[in-house]
């Protein structure tokens, strides 16, 4: 399948200035490949009002599909078919689809990348929303941003953290057994099995 544009009709959240605009409603990151850099920029998210220029956020409902991942921008649980090979994931916003599509790229996988946050906030002991941003150095750092007094914080664990979380799934195959069709893998899915 391609990648579906449409035009929606969007207001400024600055002027209130009304406009159509151009939204993807399904991004083929497979077929259409140069796609992706867009979607990892934000790019495909924003759009500028004609009448006083600034920049908004396109709200709307989007499929993403790569060769690792499908993920659905939706607040509506959805049912979909054909997911074999590939995550299927439900994000609430933009910002969570653009870390999943870094991780999937990575070469990682969410489910222990999630658990490893909350084993990072338990040693930072901070309630902080953790980010994936990337690998980093010879030894694969996992860095993650969190925003704390009005600013952005980079923090680098060891990979073997993410390591011992995966070692941890593949012990106990209850956490993997729910993980079929699409499923929003956060922090509150983790917290259920820690409970």
């Amino acid at each position: 399948m391609s990648s579906v544009l449409s035009s929606v009709r969007m207001r400024c959240t600055r002027c209130g200035a009304e406009s159509e605009q151009p939204v993807y409603r399904h991004i083929d990151a497979v077929a259409e490949p140069e796609l992706k850099s867009k979607v990892l920029s934000g790019e495909l998210f924003l759009f500028v009002c004609p009448s006083c220029g600034s920049k908004n956020l396109i709200g709307s409902p989007v499929i993403y599909r790569d060769a690792h991942l499908l993920a659905c921008v939706s607040d509506r649980r959805l049912s979909v078919e054909g997911l074999e090979g590939v995550a299927g994931r439900l994000v609430p916003d933009v910002g969570t689809l653009i870390e999943k599509v870094k991780i999937f790229d990575a070469g990682l996988d969410d489910v222990p990348m999630e658990f490893c946050k909350f084993v990072t906030r338990q040693e930072l002991g901070k309630d902080v929303e953790l980010k994936f941003l990337r690998l980093d150095g010879a030894d694969n750092d996992i860095v993650f941003t969190y925003p704390e007094g009005g600013q952005m914080q980079m923090l680098a664990v060891g990979f073997n953290v993410y390591e011992d979380c995966r070692a941890i799934i593949g012990r106990n195959p209850a956490i993997t057994e729910g993980l079929s069709g699409l499923v929003c893998v956060d922090r509150e899915w983790v917290e259920q099995f820690l409970r």
